[in-house]
């Protein structure tokens, strides 16, 4: 949906732009002349009502050359710099809960055009750690957001709930790194639950990153329907260059890159940097508004992103 209102704000802009330009440079220029040859023929001064209708645009010029500056405002602000998103699901829990409304920076990870989406601008490329949007790579008409685990390079192992991550071999190591195990500290119980069962949270550190996740520890690890690459066990995975391996924090309601792979870099929309509006739409089951309504607003949420 968001790609289809990338080029319909794209043809807007263009439509409204070359109006604007049409108006500021022939047409606005047209009517002065008009106005000057008017004034010429009479003797006396004109009216301002005379004058203000030589010179208004008829409304089929005037409103798209007003309009225009707030639509290519906008373009350049949603394509280049933030765009807003909501979170519809609890696959991020608890670090983003369904009803949040977040900003994605687009600068971070380099500008890219609107509609094809080729980079032309290099700025930097995501960390461990970052919550990223990114184009789900199954079907790219669908946003997903979730959490950068593994880099370019990095083999991953995602081993009775614990995360393991052997960094990519650089050519200024002296030796490869080995596997290392992911900080990852008990919480407490929350009141979070899956299908009536109780999830667990920890903080879990990756570089100088830390945020929370929920574990089920009721129920075992999908690993047979984790994706299948050549070489790697079956709870292994070999990030290639220019890829990145994601998971959500809520590790056991997660639909991630364990069961269909990597994002590539041309997938990246951009990182998650701040809640700017959260709503609640929890219900008694007997309530008469519709589903779409909030009950409440979520204020402590708002702010930036861990």
């Amino acid at each position: 949906m968001a790609v289809y209102f990338s080029i319909f704000l794209v043809i807007v802009t263009a439509i409204t732009g070359i109006i604007w330009l049409a108006d500021k440079f022939y047409l606005a220029p047209q009517r002065q002349l008009k106005l000057a040859a008017t004034q010429a023929q009479c003797e006396g001064e004109l009216s301002d009502d005379v004058v203000d209708k030589i010179l208004d645009a008829p409304y089929f010029i005037d409103t798209p050359v007003q309009i225009f500056p707030v639509i290519a405002f906008v373009l350049i602000l949603r394509s280049f710099i933030y765009e807003p998103f909501q979170i519809p699901s609890g696959s991020m829990m608890p670090t983003l809960l369904d009803g949040d409304f977040i900003l994605v920076n687009k600068f971070n990870y380099g500008l890219r055009d609107p509609v094809l989406r080729n980079k032309f601008i290099e700025v930097g490329l995501p960390e461990r750690g970052d919550v990223v949007v990114f184009k789900y790579p199954q079907n790219p008409q669908i946003d997903y957001i979730k959490r950068v685990v593994g880099l370019p390079g990095d083999r991953i192992i995602y081993k009775n709930k614990i995360l393991y991550i052997k960094p990519a071999c650089l050519p200024s190591d002296e030796k490869c790194p080995d596997f290392e195990q992911v900080e990852q500290t008990f919480k407490n119980k929350t009141d979070y639950n899956d299908q009536g069962m109780p999830l667990t949270r920890y903080t879990s550190t990756m570089g100088e990153k830390t945020h929370d996740l929920l574990v089920n520890e009721q129920i075992l690890p999908r690993t047979q329907h984790y994706f299948k690459q050549g070489g790697t066990q079956a709870n292994e995975f070999a990030v290639p260059q220019g890829h990145y391996f994601v998971m959500g924090d809520n590790r056991d309601n997660s639909l991630d890159g364990r069961f269909w792979g990597f994002v590539p870099e041309e997938n990246l929309v951009g990182e998650a940097v701040a809640i700017w509006m959260s709503f609640d739409f929890d219900r008694e089951p007997d309530s008469f508004l519709p589903r779409w309504i909030p009950t409440s607003v979520r204020f402590s949420r708002i702010g930036g992103i861990e």
